[in-house]
């Protein structure tokens, strides 16, 4: 009943037509995959607004996304670029809030600045608790915990901005009522076209009480005219450009939504008892003993009705060319997830043999990785190059954030406790230092002067990655393209500017090797400008005439 209630909601709302595939063990499992149709006319109707290269947006020179309250300055010395969020969703459990809270916790690295979670109760009603700052703070006391009730829960982690303003408003997941009754959702990407669906939806009366992307997907939801609300969803979601992953969570049903180029992960799992769980990544289906499925197809609604655990599938628009971040798997997943159909370890791991094959260093006496993303890199590399690996720099995790502290030579040396070097491992040695990438430069030349501090008698930085010279449009904060380093400088200017004897790039063609025949499916846009989604040119805003004027 719910595949044939999908179908009709797709048939009614315009969709594309998808093909049913095989049912799971556990429920009634109808799996329908996106076919490469034609958009449908809803789909070409709600196309406003045009394409513009990327240098008519002055605004997107610094790209902050939207729902941050102050600048983003990466003011904790960290020269990393940051994800924003991550989510997670369960159905079908007597714990679902406590495997919620679990699963946030394995997904703390998305997001550090707020946490929430959303229950459906048995009784139909939806209730939310959120904060700000880390999961164990948010729900600390397991009194929280206990406000929420209910066998279907969905989760939100929000990223930490350095140095701004902290909104408990802008916390998600949000929780709202409409005609046809609550509606949660927890959103991770960007949209490309916000501001003007924004724009759009306040000259027709629309009301906004936050700075948030996913204030409009509420609004573009609540305004639909479709029916039931998976077609809403469809409609809404047919009008969004840019990258997503949602859930939604009703009193019946759970809603997992992805992105037609699958720019941002979103897995699903099943429990031995048979509940169904999504999640940013993997790891936080291992914590909770549940067994990785599939991904959420790029481009595609996945429907769980917690009456009778049956799970359908419908198709948002056709098949994009998918572009999956590939950022995820240099840097922001953590290595034991399966992201994009990879082990992120392997894939590091593969990088830095692919560097110590294309830039070795011959003089060098010991390999050592930047904890700790760049660890199975560097083994890679120590694997390749036949150099000894170990941990020279130890990774203090409970320093807090270096920039609160009053004077420059104090933020200094908050970095030494951050990352202390390993004297024994370094000391009159050649060495190699593996990192994932390299974006400000910042953290680099501060390493570097760590280790000569330390006793190396020569440093050779190593980068598992190309050269950052874009700023990312789809989910993670990236600074300005003239705060990085290799958009400003050529090899030889970064290399004198961090201050290291050689300096090496995993380089682009290199990392496409590495893929192979699904090269073609990753977004490098920050590595080669080459962006899948351009921003649209928001619509001019009528001119509002206030009411008391005379």
């Amino acid at each position: 009943m719910a595949a044939a209630a999908a179908a009709t909601a797709t048939a009614s709302s315009g969709l594309i037509r998808c093909a049913t595939g095989g049912a799971p063990a556990h429920g009634h499992h109808q799996v329908f995959r996106c076919s490469a149709a034609k958009p449908s006319p809803l789909a070409l109707r709600h196309r406003a607004g045009r394409p513009a290269p990327l240098q008519a947006f002055p605004e997107y020179d610094r790209v902050t996304p939207f729902d941050y309250d102050g600048e983003v300055d990466g003011g904790d010395g960290d020269d990393h670029p940051r994800e924003e969020c991550g989510v997670f969703g369960v159905v079908g459990d007597p714990d679902a809030t406590s495997l919620c809270y679990l699963g946030l916790q394995k997904l703390q690295h998305r997001g550090e600045e707020g946490a929430g979670i959303a229950a459906a109760g048995d009784d139909g009603t939806i209730k939310l608790e959120r904060g700000l700052g880390l999961v164990g703070d948010v729900f600390g006391d397991p009194a929280r915990l206990g406000k929420l009730p209910g066998q279907a829960a969905i989760g939100h982690v929000r990223y930490s901005t350095a140095g701004a303003a902290a909104s408990l408003r802008n916390v998600q997941p949000f929780l709202a009522g409409y005609r046809f009754g609550q509606l949660a959702v927890a959103h991770i990407g960007n949209l490309v076209n916000y501001q003007a669906l924004r724009n759009k939806l306040e000259a027709q009366g629309s009301i906004f009480s936050t700075s948030s992307y996913t204030e409009v997907i509420l609004h573009l939801i609540a305004t639909s005219l479709s029916r039931p609300l998976l077609a809403r969803i469809c409609d809404a979601c047919e009008r969004l450009a840019g990258a997503y992953s949602l859930l939604f969570l009703t009193a019946d049903k759970l809603l997992a939504v992805r992105d037609p180029f699958g720019f941002r992960p979103l897995v699903m799992g099943r429990r031995a008892n048979g509940a169904i769980v999504f999640a940013s990544e993997t790891c936080a289906l291992d914590l909770i003993d549940a067994t990785y499925e599939r991904e959420v197809e790029p481009g595609e609604v996945v429907v769980v009705d917690r009456r009778d655990m049956s799970v359908s599938s419908a198709c948002l628009v056709p098949h994009r060319p998918r572009k999956s971040c590939v950022f995820e798997h240099i840097y922001f997943a953590l290595p034991n997830s399966v992201v994009f159909g990879h082990a992120v370890h392997e894939r590091r791991n593969a990088y830095g043999r692919a560097l110590a094959e294309e830039s070795p260093a011959p003089t060098a006496d010991v390999v050592i990785p930047v904890p700790d993303s760049g660890f199975y890199a560097a083994l890679g590399f120590s694997q390749t190059s036949g150099l000894e690996f170990q941990q020279g720099l130890i990774r203090w995790h409970y320093s807090g954030r270096s920039f609160i502290q009053p004077s420059q030579a104090i933020r200094d040396l908050a970095v030494k406790l951050k990352l202390a070097p390993v004297h024994g491992v370094i000391r009159g040695k050649s060495v190699v230092v593996v990192d994932d990438s390299l974006v400000r430069g910042t953290t680099s030349s501060k390493i570097v002067r760590l280790l000569r501090d330390a006793g190396a008698r020569e440093v050779h930085m190593r980068i598992a990655s190309p050269p950052v010279i874009g700023s990312c449009l789809y989910g993670i904060d990236t600074p300005s393209e003239g705060e990085l380093i290799s958009n400003r400088m050529d090899l030889e200017g970064v290399r004198r500017a961090i201050g290291c004897d050689s300096l090496a790039f995993l380089s682009l063609d290199k990392l496409h090797t590495i893929y192979g025949d699904e090269a073609h499916e990753l977004c490098d846009a920050c590595f080669s400008r080459n962006y899948p989604v351009l921003p649209t040119v928001p619509e001019p805003v009528p001119e509002l005439v206030s009411a008391f004027e005379d």
